[in-house]
């Protein structure tokens, strides 16, 4: 095996049976028909699992809306490119010539659907409890130094580093109604992203917390579209 593979095998912390299915995993589909996608669909569910078992385990106080943010984060796009880069996964893949030209092993797509693919072969090769540990060890610091708090506190800045990252327009607010007295006001206020035809509406009692709220479950619709197929995926 290629000795970069048998270095790839000491980061993540497993080691391959069936030598095969790590080669399929780092095999886009430029290069030939053995290619990772269905490793890829199989990866993206067990991610999924792996990191609401971690959540579940590490915020026992916390609600299911909170678990379900905190893992839309760690899960889109953006969290698993640094992962493979950190891995050096940009360094295994397998891209036909063309790809490879064009940038392709340092394309966020590419690399977060590669390490989805890792994950999946992981767990066919080693079953759930070795893909989980690779999870653990991908997430599991991220996981055990940050409070909840934090990854909910600013959904206007996320958003707009959300939609920088994908060379998209920052977003638009703008109040839709106030209702109450003028000392006990609520705000309605919309938070649209015109590149992609969305609109979501918060509410507050001041138009700075409306435009949070609405900030935050635009994230919520786009994180949920972010996927495999998805056309909001890059």
């Amino acid at each position: 095996m290629d000795h970069r593979f048998e270095a790839l095998q000491q980061r993540i912390g497993h080691r391959f049976a069936d030598s095969a299915l790590l080669t399929r995993a780092l095999t886009h589909r430029s290069f030939g028909a053995d290619h990772n996608e269905r490793l890829e669909f199989l990866g993206d569910a067990v991610l999924s699992l792996a990191v609401s078992s971690l959540l579940f385990e590490h915020f026992a106080g916390s609600d299911e809306g909170d678990l379900t943010r905190v893992r839309a984060h760690l899960v889109r796009e953006d969290s698993l490119h640094r992962m493979a880069v950190q891995l050096g996964l940009p360094d295994v893949l397998r891209l036909s010539e063309g790809e490879a030209r064009g940038g392709g092993a340092q394309r966020p797509s590419i690399l977060a659907d590669a390490l989805e693919a890792l994950i999946g072969a992981t767990f066919l090769d080693g079953g759930f409890n070795a893909s989980r540990a690779l999870v653990q060890r991908l997430f599991g610091e991220v996981i055990a130094t940050t409070d909840m708090g934090s990854w909910s506190k600013d959904a206007k800045t996320e958003l707009q580093e959300w939609l920088q990252a994908r060379r998209l327009a920052v977003p638009a607010y703008s109040i839709r109604a106030t209702r109450g007295q003028a000392h006990a006001q609520t705000f309605e206020v919309d938070c649209s992203v015109p590149a992609l035809g969305l609109v979501e509406s918060g509410e507050g009692r001041s138009r700075r917390v409306a435009e949070q709220e609405a900030a935050r479950r635009m994230l919520d619709a786009l994180n949920a579209s972010d996927k495999p197929g998805s056309p909001l995926r890059s």
